[in-house]
């Protein structure tokens, strides 16, 4: 693989190897309805193993870049193709801190920590149980905060995801964690998921924003498996005037 940046370099091996593929099909390098080399001779080119690259497969898969049936894997031809496709991960749910924010200012950070008490038995955990949180934060050109959001994760997220489990113990709590692809290792954990979410307004005098008097939006999410555990419990609150929210669901 080419030399990445500090950015790539710190991703995950099978985004690193799906992004190097995703760019040889984007400059055609890949030809249209081609078929690109196997599983075996990916990992060798790209020195990674052969479950790294069934794993980028499948993210180009998800993104309707690549087709597989039992001669191989092809490139999409062009009337296969989603003419939105390089735009299909950002339609898809992510998790707070997802593409659409990547042009604002965003600060985010994990601890590790009890959930409030309402959340214990929600998440499978014992009273006063630690739990990983992330926190996440959007501000505005001016610093005014645009959306807030903290999300709880349960002991059977933990358990199923791997990417999840590695954050048990914190090393620098400096680096901005980055997990927008949850819900796609989600998948990959062979978990199948249902997201609920309730919309509503703050009580009182906290229905407005300090600044400017903009209405706020609460939103509550509860992610869960195919067992019905929550996997995950997130509180967003925006401001309506300066933040659009978006959902969009597909299994």
């Amino acid at each position: 693989m080419a030399e990445p940046d500090t950015e790539v370099a710190e991703a995950p091996l099978y985004l690193r190897v799906a992004a190097v593929l995703r760019e040889d099909l984007a400059n055609r390098r890949i030809s249209p309805g081609s078929r690109l080399p196997s599983e075996r001779c990916l990992s060798q080119r790209y020195h990674v193993n052969r479950q790294t690259v069934r794993s980028a497969l499948q993210l180009l898969r998800d993104e309707r870049l690549v087709v597989t049936d039992r001669r191989g894997t092809f490139a999409a031809a062009a009337a296969d193709a989603d003419p939105a496709a390089p735009a299909l991960a950002a339609r898809r749910p992510t998790f707070p801190g997802g593409p659409r924010v990547s042009e604002a200012l965003v600060r985010a950070s994990l601890a590790w920590e009890p959930p409030p008490t309402p959340l214990t038995s929600r998440l499978l955990l014992a009273p006063g149980e630690p739990t990983l949180v992330h926190r996440h934060l959007v501000l505005g050109p001016q610093g005014a905060a645009l959306q807030r959001a903290v999300s709880w994760f349960s002991r059977p997220a933990l358990a199923e995801i791997p990417q999840l489990a590695r954050y048990r113990r914190i090393k620098d709590s400096h680096h901005q964690p980055d997990l927008r692809l949850l819900y796609h290792w989600m998948h990959q954990a062979g978990l199948r998921v249902t997201h609920r979410e309730s919309i509503g307004v703050p009580p009182g005098p906290a229905a407005t924003t300090a600044a400017g008097g903009a209405a706020r939006l609460i939103v509550h999410r509860t992610v869960s498996d195919q067992h019905g555990h929550a996997l995950e419990i997130t509180d967003i609150d925006f401001s309506a005037q300066s933040a659009a929210w978006t959902y969009e669901f597909s299994a």
